[in-house]
């Protein structure tokens, strides 16, 4: 077992937290000190379209509806390697970063179980067919390249591939276009058509003698997802899932593998045969399905080897007319990565298929399949499995929804109360810090800090002021304006203990006076069962030269400390709108200071004014000795209720003081 803390280290193991001595008194984030620089890894909100995270009374419901986050990464030094590696710094590290650039759209073969041709309309004239094209068309490649498709197919099997690709829209996975005989044998296949890059792409493949028995796709489907319908918790609902797709295509094992925040996937639903291991509960590093892989699996919903060692056959010509490799993405028989088949058979699996759960545009997860011996779906079957991944991937979708909705209607009762509470005080700014139980409710948080005018204001779980150069520092390496947030303690602690703390979220509220207000997270003490060791996901051969799968996938436990539940979008959303609120009523109140301070100005000369015409006014008494008793003495009276008037004028301004 390994434990791993994500606070940071600074070169050295430490023994236990220790207590940093209180940091002085600063009015401003600029008279901070600055030690020396560490790397810091800071997350901002995504544009990408994202599920919510539930509020806390919606938390333990929702715990398998948690949303990734996607985050718009800040222009910051490059993050710590994980594990201790520098990056690039020996072989394994070149081979893995060669691995996550292989374009593996770019294949340039196809699997032996189909046939491909590739036609440029409108005379249908052949691009490129697979090198085993003559199995079915009983033509060799060289004698069907630049002739018509209507010299090798009859029309009735042109004219529907013609109005699936009038429907279809450039870049959409392949469609079934029709079943009909192909060939000298009339073998009858099954067609689908996709266009991309200006050209028709017909993939064939050979119906299986008992492909007349299936029941319709939109049958099956229906069927599948009628079967769902009373499971309404996630845990129930995904182990429907797994079972209705297991009875579906007969595979050993089918699973769940959701992906985190991180990219790393983790197996959260599983029906299985029992000789088969168990993968309940293990999770994946994030290269196991690196970025190119997962961007394929968003253009193709439905991927398929029926055969892991199979021999890849070549696409003729495997260049596209104007030199560019052909891109396979939306190709169901591309050839996959010889990686990923190694990694197959690594752990003893002969057959796979995978169906994408896409909710917002992003990938959720995958529905996978594992099958011990060769096994072959036939069209019909991937058909079904793709109109029932499009449902799940829509429940999953408005369950999140239903999340996003509850949280973002509390989120919305918390400004308004707080709107309602600051409007009615004299100066919406100073009663901020009064307001802070309320303020962390507003966002999903175990504690809030409130940065103003150089005071240090906290509320449920936060640090005392001595974190404040800290996360100062933190601000500061920000190079753009408004929200941004961490998971990891060590971004923003240092050598401080945060007695638990781990994320933080920081909203600006005033940039003149460098005022921020702080939500923060307690971390979340995790102990994860890997599929092998995370710190060894890619292994050299013995010549140093070629990068293959671990070969081990026993479940390796870790222990991680010093990381919170990641914020979602939902958080930042909420955020943005808590800090508009905020700055307005700053707005307001530095507009109500001005306007007090002009009347104060004006009263102050008006004041003035009247001094001297008293001053003027004693000056005239001086020359009234000519008056009689009579009218000094009204004199005396008119003057005595004037100051009378005005010592209470005076006695009432002091009292409203």
């Amino acid at each position: 077992m390994a434990v791993r803390d994500c606070r940071q280290q600074h070169g050295r193991a430490r023994a236990g937290p220790r207590r940093a001595s209180p940091g002085a008194h600063c009015r401003t984030w600029r008279d901070l000190p600055r030690p020396p620089c560490h790397r810091w890894r800071v997350a901002r909100r995504s544009a990408a379209t994202a599920g919510a995270r539930p509020h806390r009374h919606a938390r333990s419901a929702a715990r398998q509806g948690r949303a990734r986050r996607v985050c718009r990464r800040r222009s910051l030094p490059a993050p710590r390697a994980l594990y201790g590696r520098t990056a690039m710094s020996n072989p394994l590290d070149r081979a893995l970063s060669a691995c996550a650039r292989e374009p593996i759209h770019q294949s340039g073969a196809i699997q032996p179980h189909g046939y491909l041709i590739s036609c440029a309309l409108p005379d249908w004239t052949i691009r490129h067919v697979s090198a085993n094209i003559e199995a079915v068309t009983g033509f060799a490649p060289e004698d069907m390249l630049r002739q018509s498709l209507r010299e090798f197919f009859t029309g009735d099997l042109i004219e529907p591939i013609a109005e699936t690709i009038a429907f279809a829209e450039a870049g959409a996975p392949p469609q079934r276009a029709a079943i009909g005989n192909i060939g000298p044998m009339a073998q009858l296949c099954d067609i689908g058509v996709h266009v991309a890059d200006g050209l028709v792409h017909i993939e064939i493949e050979v119906q299986p003698q008992n492909a007349s028995a299936e029941r319709s796709p939109t049958m099956t489907a229906q069927a599948m997802i009628s079967r769902l319908a009373g499971h309404d918790d996630a845990d129930g609902f995904n182990q429907q899932v797994v079972e209705q797709v297991r009875q579906l295509t007969g595979y050993d094992r089918v699973m769940i593998y959701r992906f985190r925040h991180d990219n790393a996937g983790e197996v959260v639903a599983e029906c299985r045969d029992p000789a088969m291991p168990s993968y309940m509960g293990l999770r994946y590093p994030a290269s196991d399905i690196p970025a190119q892989a997962r961007a394929l699996y968003l253009r193709n919903r439905v991927r398929v080897i029926p055969d892991v060692s199979y021999v890849p056959v070549p696409i003729v010509p495997d260049r596209h007319v104007s030199g560019e490799p052909l891109d396979l993405g939306q190709h169901a028989l591309r050839s996959v990565s010889p990686v990923h088949m190694e990694y197959l058979r690594n752990m003893d699996v002969a057959a796979s298929t995978s169906i994408s759960i896409v909710v917002g545009g992003r990938l959720w997860g995958l529905i996978a399949c594992h099958h011990r011996t060769p096994r072959r779906l036939s069209p019909g079957v991937r058909a079904s499995a793709d109109l029932f991944g499009l449902f799940v991937s829509m429940r999953i979708a408005a369950r999140e929804q239903q999340l996003a909705l509850i949280y973002e209607d509390e989120s919305r009762l918390v400004r308004d109360t707080l709107a309602m509470r600051l409007d009615a005080a004299p100066d919406p700014r100073l009663a901020l810090p009064d307001n802070l139980d309320l303020l962390c409710r507003a966002v999903d948080s175990d504690g809030v800090a409130l940065f103003q005018h150089g005071q240090w204001h906290t509320a449920g779980r936060a640090p005392d002021a001595a974190a404040k150069p800290q996360l100062a520092r933190w601000v500061d390496r920000a190079t753009a304006p408004g929200v941004l947030a961490t998971a990891t303690a060590g971004d923003w602690l240092g050598d401080l203990d945060g007695d638990g703390l781990a994320g933080v979220l920081a909203v600006p509220l005033d940039p003149a006076t460098e005022d921020w207000l702080f939500f923060f997270r307690c971390e979340e003490v995790e102990e994860v069962r890997w599929a092998g060791r995370p710190d060894e996901p890619m292994q050299l051969d013995a010549s140093g030269n070629r990068l293959g799968p671990r070969r081990s996938f026993a479940a390796w436990h870790e222990i991680v400390r010093g990381r919170s539940v990641p914020w979602s979008d939902a958080d930042f959303r909420t955020a943005d709108r808590l800090s508009m609120l905020l700055r307005e009523r700053y707005r307001r109140s530095q507009l109500h200071v001005e306007v007090s301070d002009l009347r104060a100005r004006r009263t102050r000369v008006e004041v003035r004014d009247q001094r001297e015409r008293l001053l003027r006014l004693s000056e005239l008494l001086d020359g009234l000795v000519h008056v009689g008793p009579d009218e000094a003495a009204r004199l005396a009276a008119r003057i005595s209720v004037l100051e009378t008037e005005l010592q209470l004028l005076i006695a009432s301004e002091t009292g409203g003081r």
